[in-house]
């Protein structure tokens, strides 16, 4: 997705106004494998490791040449937990911590100024989502799924015990980032209708795309933004079981959600 996301407060809840997509498939069709490769990961160039490989990977193209994806992920995993979340909390910058046993978790998120103040912004149940995790199965299509890095770890001890007392909320989603962090990452897989599934900082990209010929006459893309914006998604959850007197949160709600476009919060219109 590209362009501008509009989220707009009102008496009847929070508003998604997504911007058009971009027409992909139209950009793709037509060209060699090669230089439909080329493209994608120019036009969208957050991720690009995770975007050449989805793309190589469903065109049976040889993967991206000196490209490391885990090094990718875990950058964006300690820029987010180590220096941009804080700094939206008014927090300095630190070193990550090593994870706790599931039985010291409460102790542990108190005495970490990050986790203790997301569990004090959002007590148990605000800001929540608990939707299934994406598959390989639902990974093309842009329906409400939780596509995020918190998902793709969701039977580890730790976030099973989080979402157990604080439900799947912005503290469950922090805590998932470093526990992925903490993990191999899963292989990119590429499935029999040529459907291929790469794990990513923000969950994962699927590609698929079809030649004829030597060149591309079939392609579709679904990002974990399309899953994060779908109506009734983790976005939508997320605002919806905000607080009445914390709309003013939603925008860290959405920093820890993280959608790869652009978003705007539009003011509440007086009659």
């Amino acid at each position: 997705m590209t362009g501008a996301l509009t989220i707009r407060p009102g008496p009847e809840g929070w508003r998604l106004d997504p911007a058009p997509a971009l027409p992909v498939e139209a950009l793709m069709l037509g060209r060699s494998p090669e230089a439909a490769a080329e493209l994608l990961p120019r036009i969208f160039n957050l991720c690009p490791v995770a975007q050449a490989t989805a793309v190589r990977l469903a065109l049976d193209l040889p993967l991206p040449a000196g490209s490391d994806l885990s090094a990718e992920v875990a950058r964006e995993h300690r820029l987010k937990l180590g220096l941009l979340w804080p700094k939206l909390l008014g927090l300095p910058a630190h070193d990550l911590p090593g994870l706790p046993a599931a039985a010291a978790l409460e102790d542990w998120v108190r005495r970490h100024p990050l986790f203790a103040t997301l569990l004090r912004l959002f007590p148990a149940g605000g800001a929540t989502a608990d939707l299934p995790a994406v598959s390989p199965d639902t990974a093309m299509t842009a329906s409400a799924c939780d596509n995020s890095p918190a998902a793709r770890r969701q039977d580890h001890p730790l976030l099973v015990a989080a979402g157990g007392l604080w439900g799947k909320g912005p503290l469950w989603r922090a805590l998932g980032r470093l526990v992925d962090l903490s993990l191999p990452l899963p292989a990119p897989i590429r499935l029999e209708d040529a459907t291929a599934v790469v794990p990513a900082a923000r969950g994962s990209y699927a590609v698929r795309a079809r030649t004829e010929g030597g060149l591309v006459r079939a392609f579709a893309r679904t990002t974990p933004t399309d899953h994060l914006l779908a109506p009734g998604g983790v976005l939508a959850r997320s605002l919806a079981t905000l607080p009445a007197d914390a709309g003013n949160l939603a925008p860290l709600v959405v920093a820890i959600l993280d959608p790869c476009v652009p978003v705007r919060f539009a003011e509440v219109a007086h009659a």
